[in-house]
């Protein structure tokens, strides 16, 4: 009987060491299943619209995907940080980072260990913010028109205000300053609420704000928009013509919201994760989410968003070359 009953669990303890096996190895090698954690890192401290969206973002994955993703903040470096800690992350998909402009400006003013065009996988592109010229409203000036041949007019007087230097806003003033032949004094400020404050204090003549920063003054009539960078006029801004209808016809600067991985993450988790992302952004609930802080929504993935920062990059340094920008 001992030996019989030896051999009976000989035999049961294959089917049930299969089971306890099967439960534990993977069996979608898109890493699909619940218990899966991704942490989205972003590059700038938490409250601001990149740190917001990021956050909706991995909500709305987290509530109709089933899985875990966190958001993780490392301010430092304008986001140089937090992409330089990516870049060399494990590459299976479970650290992604949340890129902005400052991702194909930063590698032509500084020595850094990435190439954003190398050292990672384009997953989508979620969003964009359009820039605007702006003035407040006691300004003398109606339109673009007004404000740039005052500039004409007083070389190096009129004063445009943006965060800087060296960002995707600074690098649009200089874009204008030479479509446009002007001079006009660039003033920086350490973030879009000193930009604003100046407008509205008659510190200096103009800015060159995103609309999310100004839509809320906009709506109560303190701050006039001139024109938007965007190649199209914004929805909620009709009446608002571009630079490039302004007579500038190859203007166009925008910030821009993405996501990566790091380089050599599969080709299936990348597949994962632009389905992930891209059903959030299809949801009702993003798009009003979207609108309330002043962004558009993109749905730009793959290759698609691989060629986007491909020229962004190629332009952005072509303009911080010809303008000789620099950062300390």
């Amino acid at each position: 009987m001992k030996r019989l009953r030896g051999k009976s669990l000989h035999l049961t303890a294959g089917p049930i060491l299969l089971s306890i096996l099967s439960a534990t190895v993977p069996h979608d090698s898109a890493w699909s299943q619940a218990a899966r954690t991704i942490k989205l890192i972003v590059g700038v401290a938490p409250g601001g619209i990149s740190d917001t969206l990021a956050r909706l973002l991995a909500d709305e994955i987290g509530r109709t995907q089933g899985v875990t993703m966190i958001v993780e903040n490392r301010p430092g470096a304008g986001t140089a940080i937090a992409t330089e800690g990516v870049s060399r992350a494990m590459p299976d998909g479970n650290t992604i980072l949340f890129v902005a402009s400052s991702f194909v400006i930063n590698p032509h003013l500084k020595k850094l260990s990435y190439d954003p065009l190398t050292s990672f996988e384009p997953i989508c592109q979620v969003a964009r913010s359009p820039h605007l010229v702006l003035v407040n409203d006691a300004s003398p000036y109606r339109g673009l028109a007004d404000l740039l041949s005052a500039a004409r007019a007083k070389p190096g007087d009129l004063t445009m205000a943006r965060n800087g230097p060296a960002t995707g806003q600074h690098i649009a003033f200089e874009l204008l300053k030479r479509a446009a032949g002007i001079d006009m004094t660039y003033v920086p400020y350490s973030g879009s609420v000193p930009v604003i404050n100046a407008l509205l204090g008659n510190h200096v003549a103009a800015a060159i704000a995103d609309y999310g920063d100004a839509a809320q003054l906009l709506k109560a009539g303190k701050l006039r928009p001139l024109a938007t960078a965007s190649r199209a006029r914004i929805e909620a801004l009709p009446n608002v013509p571009t630079i490039a209808e302004s007579g500038y016809e190859d203007y166009e600067k925008e910030g821009s919201q993405g996501i990566v991985a790091p380089a050599k993450t599969p080709k299936e988790n990348v597949a994962q994760l632009i389905d992930w992302f891209t059903a959030a952004l299809q949801t009702p609930a993003f798009a009003t989410s979207l609108e309330k802080l002043g962004l558009l929504g993109v749905r730009n993935c793959g290759d698609d968003f691989a060629a986007y920062l491909r020229k962004g990059y190629n332009e952005y340094g072509r303009i911080i070359r010809e303008a000789n920008i620099k950062v300390r």
